[in-house]
């Protein structure tokens, strides 16, 4: 085995397999260096922003704030701030909401509490849900259950992340012993 640089071309099949795989195949740049996408708001304040590009990851420095809020998801174009093309102006908005994270008082259904006893400890399935969204059932250790709880709602961004690219509104945590379930919905 040798040692070498992927060539462009290989980078490229990699790329496209990662992709398909994951259904995050991202649009891309126009010459004009314009994007469109859908974005997290990951931080807002009077003069700046930061949106995340949900597909890609790459995040956007906002010169100005046009009146995003932390924790939105937007559909929408961003363009770079000429001449230095350092920071990025939110040129067009399609369509923006506010996607809540919250723990349910309500038990997983019975579905999810299956999948989970069939599952070891550490493991997650991803379950389609009737209509829009998904469902993540995690299996965890019973007396770790509450703590891994906590530690989903304390990592909003990342399931604010994964709701705007599945285009829903909000993200329930629903628990039981041992069971963990993150619901993706309308």
């Amino acid at each position: 085995m040798t040692d070498r640089d992927p060539d462009d071309s290989e980078l490229d099949a990699v790329r496209d397999a990662l992709a398909a795989a994951t259904g995050d195949a991202g649009p891309a740049d126009t010459a004009d260096g314009e994007k469109d996408a859908t974005f997290l708001v990951t931080h807002a304040d009077d003069d700046s922003a930061v949106l995340r590009d949900v597909a890609s990851g790459q995040v956007h420095a906002l010169s100005s704030n046009p009146g995003v809020e932390e924790g939105e998801a937007v559909e929408g174009t961003v363009a770079p701030d000429p001449p230095m093309n350092v920071s990025w102006q939110l040129v067009e908005v399609h369509e923006r909401r506010h996607i809540a994270v919250e723990a349910s008082d309500e038990s997983p259904t019975s579905r999810s509490v299956d999948v989970a006893g069939d599952q070891p400890v550490g493991d997650l399935t991803r379950l389609e849900r009737a209509g829009t969204g998904e469902l993540h059932v995690i299996t965890v250790a019973e007396a770790d259950t509450e703590d891994a709880v906590e530690d989903v709602l304390a990592d909003a961004e990342t399931a604010r992340a994964r709701a705007a690219r599945l285009g829903v509104n909000r993200v329930e945590v629903r628990s039981a012993p041992g069971v963990v379930v993150i619901r993706y919905m309308p």
